[in-house]
């Protein structure tokens, strides 16, 4: 994608009035999406993305200027505009660069790219009528299917020169229950860093638009939820979302850097209950969130982020490891050339347990189970979170009673993770995408079944 002897013109040209560390990150992309609306093929969508960004460190200030243009005179152009943001500094020279030395563990056998359009129309065909083949009372179901091939190169003045290419292959089904005055929904939405081959191992088209529409149909003849402080059971995969959310970003560079998570300076201390272990691992193979090296050529890692309780480690970014003077751990991620890498999650899960999960919910007295998380909010520096509940059930007296709809989890991230009383044993995960200071960026949540010993649940008053 570019020849080393001007990768090194542009490096030096970037640090030549002072900047004491330069990189170059430039991609190719290429992106497919077709949309099923109600029955019908409404979108078919191409695109390419191409350029390149061109940074600069001067201690721990960052400057970054990007280009569609990547022949040398724009790249030049992008060196010259950043190195002349730097006034002053203790500057840097060009090392040699040295090659990649990362393992590719999967194989893509089937490049997206290299399928018709008619074909994957054929997937969301047959997750459309598997979803309307559950209930009358399914009156609308919206089936999306992305793909993406991304070809990476980054580069700087410390030696790297590594290449990536990364492919991604997702599904999302979206149902729609009525019953005349009311609608409720159901979602899925399956995705692995992996090509067609995807539908042979990992996803049932039929299965997913089936899951989607039992969960509409299901949510639709379900009473109101109760509100109140009570004990709740969080079933496994996109379960691990509130984990996600209202912890996972206050273990990254980010905000702990800057002093404004709830986390920072809390190393080496019990932060949860001993019976959780939480990790971010960006070497699992095929998984949503993997890369084989992040977006500032670091290989990535299986990082231990809370062992037994204690808090292990930060998510950790170039810059950000400047700031906090620790070494970064592959992290830095972004969504395209036109954004600058932060510190960000990849795969972020909660490790199976030892618990049963019948019992967890046998020995819960009265509670709630949510089976289905959806979206919601959180407050990074505080970890203050409300999610709603897309599907959830009443537990009486240990025994799983009825649905519930219109349920919400409202609590604070630090103290959640303390009144953990129970950990599964199968670990699944949920597909996502996180969006943060660097763009919009695959990422899988993740967790076993896990109760919580009490939490606020909002519902009817």
């Amino acid at each position: 994608m570019l020849d080393q002897n001007i990768a090194r013109e542009v490096l030096a040209c970037a640090v030549r009035t002072g900047g004491d560390f330069a990189e170059i990150f430039m991609e190719d992309r290429v992106d497919h999406s077709l949309m099923m609306r109600s029955g019908r093929i409404e979108n078919v969508n191409s695109g390419r993305i191409h350029g390149a960004g061109v940074r600069v460190f001067s201690g721990t200030n960052a400057i970054y200027v990007h280009t569609n243009d990547t022949s040398r005179e724009g790249l030049m152009a992008c060196a010259e505009q950043a190195a002349a943001a730097v006034k002053s500094g203790k500057g840097c020279v060009v090392e040699a660069f040295k090659p990649s030395c990362y393992v590719r563990p999967e194989e893509i056998r089937i490049l997206p790219t290299d399928v018709k359009a008619a074909v994957k129309a054929e997937k969301i065909r047959a997750a459309e009528a598997a979803a309307r083949r559950v209930s009358k009372e399914i009156v609308q179901v919206n089936v999306g299917y992305t793909d993406h091939v991304q070809d990476v190169l980054i580069c700087n003045t410390e030696g790297v020169f590594a290449t990536d290419r990364r492919v991604r292959t997702r599904m999302s089904v979206g149902a729609v229950a009525s019953n005349g005055t009311e609608i409720q929904t159901g979602m899925e939405g399956p995705g692995a860093a992996m090509g067609f081959e995807i539908f042979d191992e990992r996803i049932d088209p039929e299965k997913y638009g089936e899951l989607a529409a039992r969960q509409a149909v299901t949510m639709l003849h379900a009473p109101l939820c109760p509100a109140g402080v009570m004990p709740v059971v969080i079933d496994n995969g996109f379960g691990g979302v509130i984990f996600h959310e209202a912890c996972g970003h206050s273990l990254e560079a980010t905000s702990v850097a800057f002093g404004v998570s709830e986390f920072s300076g809390k190393l080496g201390q019990m932060i949860a209950a001993p019976c959780v272990t939480a990790i971010d691992d960006g070497t699992m193979v095929n998984e949503w969130g993997s890369l084989h090296i992040d977006d500032e050529g670091m290989p990535t890692t299986n990082l231990t982020l809370i062992e037994n309780g204690v808090l292990k480690n930060y998510m950790i970014d170039k810059l950000g490891g400047r700031r906090m003077n620790m070494a970064p751990t592959g992290s830095g991620r972004r969504q395209s050339y036109a954004w600058a890498p932060t510190s960000r999650m990849r795969n972020t899960y909660i490790a199976a347990g030892k618990d049963d999960e019948a019992e967890m919910i046998a020995t819960m007295g009265d509670g709630l189970y949510a089976k289905k998380m959806g979206g919601g909010s959180v407050n990074p520096a505080t970890g203050e979170f409300n999610f709603a509940v897309n599907e959830g059930y009443l537990v009486k007296d240990g025994k799983i009673a009825h649905p519930v709809r219109g349920a919400s989890l409202i609590g604070r991230g630090s103290e959640v993770l303390l009144k953990i009383d129970r950990v599964g044993k199968d670990m699944q995960m949920g597909q996502g995408m996180c969006g943060s200071s660097s763009g919009s960026i695959p990422t899988n949540v993740g967790q076993p079944m896990i109760r919580v010993s009490s939490l606020t649940v909002g519902g009817q008053g």
